[in-house]
Parts: C-alpha cells; sequence; structure tokens
C-alpha cells in the first residue's frame, strides 16, 4: 500500500469510527424511543454522563474492557461492533474509490450496516433509513453505478412490488404476516442501487444464507419451526455486496 493509499485509508477508517459511535447509539437508543441527537451519553445501567475521553472510538471500549468504570456493567458491545464496521466501510471506501464516489459508497455502507443491525436485534427496518437510501440510489446513482437510472428505477420498483406480492399472497393464505413490509422497501432501496437484473442475485444470496442461519441454529439445539422470525432484511444487507461482486465478475 502506497503512503497515499495508507492517508486514504486511515482517514476514510477515522471518519467511519466517528459515525460508528453515532450509529451505536441509533441502534441502542431509537428502538427505546430515545432521542439520538440530543442530550449527552451515558452509561445505560447507572445514568452517569460519559466524559470526553471515553467516548473516543474504539479506543475506550478496549480500555475501559466492556464495563461502565461507575458502576461495572457491561456496555453493549454493540457500540464497538458498530465501530468497528463503520471503520473497515469508510477505510474500504477511501482507499478503493476516488473521493466524491467513496463518499457516496461509505454512506450507502452505513445506512446498511445500521439497518442489518436494527433488524438482527429488533426485526425493524425503519423508513428513515430505507428512503434515503433509495433516494441516494436514484439520484447519484448515474455517476457512480453501472446501471442506467431507467434500470435502478425498475428495480426500486420490482424489488418492492415482489416482496409486497409474496407478504401480501402469504398474509391471504396463511392468515398471518410472514414477511414485513420494510424488507420490501429494502429490496426496492436495493434495487435503486444495483438495479433489476441483479435482484435475483441478491435474492438468491440472502436465501442462502437464511438457510445456513437455521441450520446452524437447529445444530445449536435452537428450536425452528413455521413461525420461527428470521431477520431477512440483514440478509439482505449482507447479500449486497457479494451479488454486486458478481455482477461484476461476470458482467450482469
Amino acid at each position: 500500500m502506497l503512503a497515499s493509499d495508507a492517508v486514504r485509508f486511515l482517514a476514510g477508517s477515522g471518519l467511519g469510527a466517528i459515525l460508528g459511535s453515532f450509529l451505536g447509539a441509533i441502534v441502542t437508543r431509537w428502538p427505546r424511543g430515545e432521542t439520538v441527537v440530543r442530550g449527552r451519553s451515558k452509561c445505560d445501567a447507572c445514568g452517569r454522563t460519559l466524559r470526553p475521553v471515553e467516548l473516543i472510538p474504539l479506543v475506550s471500549a478496549l480500555t475501559a474492557r466492556g464495563q461502565c468504570r461507575s458502576c461495572r456493567a457491561p456496555i453493549d458491545p454493540v457500540h464497538g461492533l458498530m465501530e468497528l464496521g463503520a471503520a473497515i466501510i469508510g477505510g474500504l471506501a477511501f482507499w478503493l474509490l476516488p473521493v466524491p464516489v467513496a463518499i457516496l459508497f461509505a454512506l450507502a455502507g452505513w445506512m446498511l450496516l445500521t439497518l442489518a443491525v436494527l433488524d438482527a436485534r429488533h426485526l425493524w427496518l425503519p423508513d428513515a433509513l430505507t428512503f434515503p437510501l433509495a433516494a441516494l440510489g436514484l439520484t447519484f446513482g448515474d455517476w457512480v453505478m453501472p446501471a442506467p437510472f431507467q434500470d435502478r428505477l425498475i428495480g426500486a420498483a420490482l424489488g418492492y412490488g415482489a416482496l409486497f406480492a409474496i407478504a401480501t399472497l402469504y398474509r391471504r393464505l396463511r392468515g398471518r404476516d410472514g414477511l414485513g413490509l420494510g424488507d420490501a422497501k429494502l429490496l426496492g432501496a436495493i434495487g435503486a442501487w444495483l438495479g433489476w437484473h441483479l435482484l435475483p442475485l441478491v435474492l438468491l444470496a440472502a436465501s442462502m444464507a437464511g438457510l445456513l442461519w437455521a441450520l446452524a441454529a437447529r445444530l445449536l439445539g435452537k428450536e425452528i419451526d413455521g413461525t420461527t422470525r428470521l431477520p431477512f432484511g440483514t440478509l439482505l444487507c449482507l447479500a449486497v455486496l457479494p451479488a454486486a461482486w458478481a455482477g461484476w465478475w461476470f458482467g450482469l
């Protein structure tokens, strides 16, 4: 890695780690109905306001050994994981891509990371994240994506429409929800970036990951049946990168 590449990687990683600290607050506070834009950070257990030295991304979690310095209550590891994940996304984007393009791809990656964690923890895909993700793909995709606008517009409509139709049909046949509309909106947002032609690969990769998840759960002794809820949105987020890579590799 050249010196300039190292600087860009470190800059992207640093920016990602800082933003990851905010994203960690989102995935912990937002589902509880707490604000994420006002008020100082505090310990979830004892309520003590955290000092600036305790808010350094990644470093603070390591030095505190995963515990509050006052009450010794465990700190939710999702904070460190969000900081690390966002740092990796930012570092790779700024290392591999020109700065304007890197910013857009990093934003999309950070949104997908947040959506993946929210769905894994709470089975929730908020419109406040899926809609901006779709808007970014449709408005800026012409500058950063190989798929033309028409293909991405069709992808947004087809991604949402396909899962919406499946969810509606399942509800009518089984009398209960089997697929959340948040999943449909997320697939629409993914289609707004990748285009309609890569959506089958996204669904295939996500479905295979779901089967592996169910198999692993069974091997660990967990009960899996027709009513088990699966964070399909998380799997869709994880499927974006391999689907995009396969599309690039095979010229789809």
